[in-house]
């Protein structure tokens, strides 16, 4: 079950909130600052926050800045009792989900925090990807990430065998063990992983050489 963090200093408004999205089936954690949810204890729980704008102390979008250096990326749903389009613009450059008025409809909230879950789930699948195929990356050798470099720069066998001073038979062997070890079953799926790897800058710590867009196709042998 995802979380819904709610932030806001009224406590009426987190009492009729709350209410609302247990019914719905989330589970609801209520903070009456920004602050007090900082210093929350468990730091790890994904879901989305339900956020007030304008709070004593640290305020709302203080909070999303705030959350943003500190690389919490979970999305925000704010709340606000003004119209203020600037407001919300601004929050919704920086990353915000949604951005609702008080009084706010029981069935917009609840909308408004299933997309933003949704939102949360996709994110979180794609940087696990992100950490798999890293993974896979980080076990091949050094001679083996020389090799698929040159796949990616579109070099036949025979060309990076004569660049790595090697028969082609080794570059053959070495290209088998590159696409069991990335999981690949063709050519092509292999490709895409390095350009997976590339817009997530994932293999730029190991992988010099690699491209960080879309990988090349390599020409036929």
């Amino acid at each position: 079950m995802r979380t819904v963090f709610l932030v806001d200093d009224d406590p009426g408004v987190r009492r009729s909130l709350s209410r609302i999205l247990r019914e719905e089936g989330f589970e609801v954690r209520g903070y009456e600052s920004a602050e007090a949810f900082l210093a929350r204890p468990d730091t790890t729980a994904r879901g989305c926050i339900v956020l007030d704008v304008t709070m004593p102390g640290l305020d709302g979008l203080a909070l999303q800045r705030r959350l943003s250096e500190e690389g919490q990326q979970m999305p925000i749903v704010f709340l606000t009792g003004y119209g203020d389009i600037p407001t919300s613009v601004r929050a919704i450059k920086a990353g915000a989900a949604d951005f609702l008025t008080k009084p706010v409809a029981s069935a917009t909230l609840v909308a408004a925090v299933r997309a933003a879950i949704e939102q949360d789930s996709v994110a979180r699948q794609t940087e696990d990807e992100a950490a798999e195929l890293a993974q896979r990356f980080g076990s091949l050798t050094a001679r083996e990430r020389e090799v698929l470099s040159a796949l990616v720069g579109g070099k036949l066998n025979k060309q990076i065998a004569a660049d790595l001073g090697v028969v082609e038979q080794t570059v053959k062997f070495h290209r088998a063990r590159i696409m069991e070890r990335m999981g690949a079953r063709t050519v092509a799926e292999l490709m895409h992983m390095v350009a997976k790897l590339g817009s997530t800058r994932a293999a730029q710590p190991s992988a010099p050489g690699l491209s960080r867009g879309t990988a090349a196709t390599p020409g036929k042998e």
